[in-house]
């Protein structure tokens, strides 16, 4: 039975270090891409002095403040939306569930915009502090509209979400029409976008990241619990309500930084778990960071897509990632529709 057994699991290992190898290469490629390519022509010797910090040269300079952070922030955040979203799908249990459908990504724009209005020099970390306000308030207005937990069913949840979404946008979009004095430039990072992030914004990030990281490895054995029925969860001895209030606290602070930095980019969180766990299957142990990997990954080609459709001019990344997520959603839903109740 043993010599049986191990040559199994040797096949079912292979794949996984083959899949990570290959998200690795094409992470790196990602980045390297992102450093290369944009409005500015630069040199491959170039670009290794910048990374290297060996130059001082305009184009050094123009690599080192802009590209290098911005493509460090696109990386971060792509792993911080792509681990909310698996968060958000194993805490309700429901495969459309995203912190973007979920109202989640809208409830911390509209407070980052309500911020900016009526706060005078709000700071990096205020537009934090109010993006985890938004972000809170967002998944409390689905987890009520969504009534009980019986009740809680994968349409209804969407519909609330959905519904969440839509309002509190369309309250940031008035307040940004009422208050466009203030909020003129928000329309680009509103769309989610990248262009914009800086050094200040990698140094905001990378502690949220570590906080977030931390908890879910704290967090991590007691996951298993939210793919049970409650009941036998309860049964098994286990606390489900507070892994899960842990798992929705992880995704407000992945998901309040995120937007804190780069706007409401949508869909990512969706379509990245999905892919995870299509090619890596659905053991946690693989699939937590599969998905963050390929998170980052995405979001990387994604900003590099963002600056060349439009060349010269850059567009919103948070479009080519809509572009890809619509109907990724549309399929979901489908798909939804047509399994068995």
């Amino acid at each position: 039975m043993s010599e049986m057994t191990v040559p199994v699991t040797e096949k079912q290992k292979r794949p996984a270090l083959l899949l990570f190898l290959f998200s690795i290469v094409l992470f790196i490629v990602s980045v390297v891409s992102n450093l290369k390519w944009g409005q500015a022509d630069v040199s491959w010797q170039t670009l290794f002095e910048a990374v290297m910090f060996q130059g001082e040269e305009k184009a050094h300079l123009y690599i080192q403040t802009l590209r290098l952070p911005r493509t460090i922030a696109a990386a971060v955040v792509g792993l911080h939306l792509a681990l909310a979203g698996l968060l958000t799908q194993l805490a309700t249990r429901n495969p459309l569930a995203s912190p973007h459908i979920f109202g989640i990504n809208a409830g911390a724009s509209l407070a980052v915009v309500f911020g900016i209005v009526f706060v005078n020099g709000l700071s990096l970390l205020g537009t934090a502090a109010f993006a985890f306000g938004g972000a809170a308030l967002g998944a409390f207005l689905v987890w009520a509209l969504a009534g009980s937990q019986q009740q809680k069913q994968h349409v209804r949840l969407a519909l609330a979400g959905i519904a969440v979404h839509f309002l509190l946008s369309s309250l940031t979009e008035g307040m940004i029409i009422l208050n466009q004095h203030s909020t003129d430039s928000m329309m680009f990072w509103l769309v989610g976008s990248t262009s914009g992030a800086g050094w200040n914004d990698v140094r905001l990030l990378l502690p949220f990241t570590a906080a977030a990281l931390v908890l879910l490895l704290v967090l991590f054995p007691l996951l298993r619990l939210l793919a049970l029925d409650d009941a036998v969860a309860i049964g098994l001895g286990g606390r489900v309500a507070l892994v899960r209030g842990g798992a929705v606290l992880l995704v407000i602070v992945l998901s309040g930084s995120a937007v804190a930095v780069c706007g409401p980019i949508g869909f990512l969180c969706l379509i990245v778990p999905h892919i995870a766990r299509y090619l890596i299957g659905s053991r946690l142990l693989l699939l937590v960071p599969f998905t963050a990997l390929l998170g980052a990954c995405m979001l990387v080609y994604a900003d590099l897509l963002s600056k060349l459709i439009a060349f010269p001019y850059e567009s919103p990344v948070g479009i080519v990632t809509a572009a890809l997520g619509g109907p990724f959603f549309i399929y979901l839903a489908r798909k939804q529709r047509r399994s068995p109740a």
